[in-house]
């Protein structure tokens, strides 16, 4: 099986996927690479099939994990998972040039970067615009540079302001974003039971970037978005009595925040302590908007190049398709790219009739919020692919998905639901 556009193993499984091991079950995870040429005949980097074991198990694409692991224990077949993917990349990238001629626009975009020195050239000063950005970032912050810095447990914050965690004011001048950092302390009362025990402290999901400190010891930090913040905190930084937590927030572009419906506490053994509700806060260094990056990958025919055309000799049975985020702002060609995407995969593997399972783009955004409709339209858009070309099947996914998190965990519901489809194919063949 083919996957693509899948996202690593969630935290909401972690018991049963640390204990399950299985040597009929392997992943061949296709390296990450572009060619903007001509189709390729070879990896440059040969990858190797990987037995699901607890030395591989989080190289493994979530939905590949919870498909496979359930396909061998409903037929004892062993299972194969070739996992292609690059998460959010649009379809276009994974078109032949030939199958995208009906499409100019996409072919002369393609052209623009075929030059490795333009590319070459592109992040050079990519680089060095962030680079300058982060060092004006770093030395206007006065939460860094001074004798007693911001993080400090015994740093003095009662002439900071209170708010609230999940408040916006703090985020904008009354009209447009604040973008650079922004410093956030709260203290909370740990019990003697926890002195110096090493615990977990969850801060939800973050925009953009974050550092966290716990009584001055950093702890913990990621420089993007999606993914949840789990942080340890280390043996012998707990005390009994008050403590502090310090959040350096950096914002690049757009509103930062942090995001509503997601877990906000240290928690110890059983117990825990919540994060929510007031905390002090102080604007660091404001910033203009960050520069902006170019994602190769995202770019017409690359990914068919490099990491679809050297599979062609594989012993490929069919494909699991989850992908659509980055092209629903242009879900009316949605239709036509997917559809020509399958006769093209399907010819490139020579098989006419080679099984595709769309999964259904996950429910996403808040219900007042007007892009919601745009989901709505393109999980429309994916069932008229499933019902307009042959061997192709719709994964209902819309009732999974989370209104705050474009990467729902819920991976092995869906998973099922493949499975369900897959068995069900072969009983009518």
């Amino acid at each position: 099986m083919t996957g693509v556009q899948t996202c690593a193993l969630p935290i909401l499984f972690a018991d049963e996927i640390a204990s399950y091991e299985n040597i009929q079950i392997r992943q061949f995870k296709v390296p990450s690479e572009f060619d903007f040429i001509s189709p390729k005949n070879d990896f440059n980097k040969k990858p190797q099939w990987k037995v699901l074991n607890k030395e591989n198990v989080m190289q493994f694409s979530a939905l590949a994990y919870f498909y496979s692991k359930e396909l061998h224990e409903k037929t004892g077949v062993p299972v194969g998972i070739i996992n292609s993917s690059w998460g959010g990349t649009p379809v276009e990238a994974w078109i032949s040039e030939e199958s995208l001629k009906e499409f100019p626009k996409y072919i002369n975009d393609k052209k623009r970067f075929e030059s490795d020195a333009y590319r070459e050239e592109i992040k050079k000063l990519e680089g060095i615009e962030f680079s300058i950005w982060n060092n004006s970032l770093y030395l206007g912050d006065p939460g860094l540079n001074r004798q007693n810095p911001w993080y400090s447990a015994s740093y003095n914050d009662q002439d900071w302001s209170e708010v609230d965690l999940f408040s916006t004011d703090w985020a904008t001048n009354g009209l447009n974003p604040v973008n650079g950092s922004h410093w956030f302390r709260k203290d909370i009362n740990i019990s003697q039971e926890w002195e110096g025990k090493e615990a977990t402290l969850r801060l939800g999901c973050v925009v953009d970037a974050d550092s966290v400190f716990v009584n001055g010891v950093f702890v913990g930090t990621i420089s993007y978005m999606y993914p949840p913040r789990i942080y340890k905190i280390p043996e012998g930084v707990l005390k009994s009595g008050k403590n502090n937590v310090t959040v350096r927030l950096i914002s690049n572009s757009g509103n930062p925040h942090f995001v509503k419906d997601k877990p906000y506490k240290i928690i110890c053994g059983d117990e825990e302590v919540s994060l929510e509700g007031k905390w002090k806060y102080h604007l660091g260094a404001p910033m203009p908007t960050a520069p902006g990056m170019t994602f190769f990958c995202y770019k017409p025919v690359c990914l068919f190049n490099a990491m679809i055309h050297p599979l062609r000799k594989y012993a490929v049975k069919g494909v699991l398709w989850y992908q659509g985020e980055s092209n629903v702002s242009r879900r009316n060609e949605y239709d036509k790219l997917l559809s020509t995407m399958i006769a093209d995969w399907r010819q490139t593997f020579d098989k006419p009739e080679m099984p595709f399972y769309i999964i259904e783009l996950a429910d996403f955004l808040a219900k007042d919020n007007p892009a919601r409709a745009a989901w709505a339209e393109f999980r429309e858009v994916q069932a008229n692919v499933a019902e307009n070309n042959t061997n192709t099947t719709l994964i209902k996914n819309s009732d999974l998905g989370e209104w705050n998190d474009i990467h729902p965990l819920d991976k092995k519901t869906v998973a099922g639901r493949i499975v369900e489809a897959v068995l069900s194919d072969m009983k009518n063949k």
